[in-house]
């Protein structure tokens, strides 16, 4: 309104005669100044957003169009690794799928900062340029019952960041970039699901919180399909939805299992000072130990059968594909060191996500007990085979090929034979212990 009466009382004064005008003019010039209706010089003015607001949910967003563009990051990859800091040996955070788009705040070489605080390397995502901030208002949630998984959609404008924790019967899952408008979630016989909760941590921060019917979770995926965030949760291969491959009988009855014997063709793995090599030894216990899965029931798969060069991506690959219940990873362990004047030997079991902690404690214990053999310790640890979400995922280090003693019990065929039966019947009683 101002604007307008200056202009009013400008165009008035020019209309005049008397010689007062320009003493009048040269005010109103100043005043025009001052609101910043006259520019000096087009580098002299001052870039302003335009802020316009659009309906979702129900209610009225603020959408601000800059007027200078921001640098905005798109995963181009499955599953973009993002770390704390930015190189290869920072800590892992939440992988975020394919899809996902987030502000670009700094840059250091190959490295890209995201506006949540994660960093992750350039050659998994694409820049694109924009007028608008990547963010998602969410609401109206839903959930879906299929036979053997629940499905949590979350509809959303923006795929954006996420964030994922496990826990004891909760599954967490953050959303960066969002805020939140929700009814409540009302969740009705769903074999694993009890109570569904959310919370605005904070602007732009929102935390979903699953309460889950037991503590063993079965594996988890999320991805991105046209906007939607889609949250699958696996069930119980014992719950009553669960079909079981037609044709097997036993406490394994048609369990889908994948068992990767590590390493294979120009990577050998550890090698004993006698000449064998951790490869080879890898692959006949995993066969073994095939045979005595089968012989109880289940459907197992190895991610190779033969002495061949296969890449932990590929490995990884080949276990989201399957989707078993379960997978192991076989491996032989070597070391220079020593503890307490001795050398170093004895299983060890390893796990990365809590979902699999259960099974390697349960599995470790098992062995130790029934197989006589030292305990080298169940440890937690960023290896890319203990890493899939799909399913608990364990790496056994079954011995150390650089102890002259326990050497002898690796390589023994007995021995071989009769860790398989061990093994089979450790995991039959952990399957048994999660009914």
């Amino acid at each position: 309104m101002a604007h307008r009466r200056l202009a009013n009382l400008l165009q008035q004064l020019l209309l005049r005669d008397d010689v007062a005008i320009y003493r009048q003019l040269l005010i109103v010039l100043l005043l025009c100044l001052g609101l910043g209706l006259i520019f000096i010089g087009s580098n002299q003015s001052t870039p302003q957003s335009k802020i316009q607001t659009t309906e979702n949910c129900g209610v009225e967003e603020t959408v601000v169009n800059l007027q200078t563009p921001v640098q905005i990051a798109e995963v181009i990859v499955e599953s973009g690794i993002t770390r704390t800091a930015p190189n290869d040996e920072a800590t892992r955070l939440t992988p975020l799928p394919k899809g996902t788009k987030a502000t670009v705040t700094s840059i250091k070489g190959d490295w890209l900062r995201l506006g949540y605080g994660a960093w992750i390397h350039r050659q998994e995502m694409q820049t694109l340029v924009s007028n608008t901030y990547p963010q998602a208002l969410v609401c109206d949630i839903s959930y879906r019952k299929l036979k053997d998984r629940t499905e949590v959609i979350f509809p959303l404008g923006t795929p954006v960041p996420i964030s994922v924790k496990q826990s004891d019967r909760i599954f967490t899952l953050t959303l960066h970039n969002t805020t939140a408008k929700n009814n409540i979630v009302t969740i009705n016989n769903d074999p694993i699901i009890s109570r569904i909760f959310w919370q605005q941590e904070k602007a732009r921060k929102v935390k979903y919180t699953l309460n889950l019917k037991n503590t063993q979770q079965w594996g988890y995926k999320l991805k991105y399909e046209e906007n939607k965030l889609i949250l699958t949760l696996r069930h119980s291969p014992f719950t009553p939805t669960f079909t079981p491959v037609s044709g097997f009988r036993g406490p394994l009855s048609g369990i889908k299992i994948v068992l990767d014997p590590g390493h294979g063709g120009m990577d050998s793995g550890a090698k004993s000072p006698e000449g064998y090599l951790e490869k080879d030894v890898n692959l006949i216990v995993t066969k073994l130990l095939r045979e005595q899965l089968e012989l109880r029931g289940a459907v197992v798969y190895l991610t190779r059968e033969d002495d061949v060069e296969l890449s932990l991506a590929d490995r990884v690959a080949r276990i989201n594909t399957i989707e078993p219940a379960i997978a192991l990873s076989i491996h032989y362990n070597h070391a220079n060191t020593v503890k307490s004047g001795k050398q170093v030997q004895g299983v060890g079991t390893y796990w990365y996500h809590p979902q699999a902690v259960g099974m390697a404690k349960f599995l470790q214990k098992y062995m130790v007990q029934n197989l006589g053999r030292p305990s080298d310790g169940v440890r937690w640890k960023n290896l890319a085979l203990a890493r899939p979400t799909i399913a608990p995922s364990v790496l056994l280090e079954l011995g150390y090929l650089s102890h002259p003693e326990e050497l002898q019990w690796i390589i023994d065929p007995y021995e071989q034979q009769n860790l398989a039966m061990v093994l089979a019947d450790g995991i039959v009683e952990w399957f048994s212990s999660t009914r």
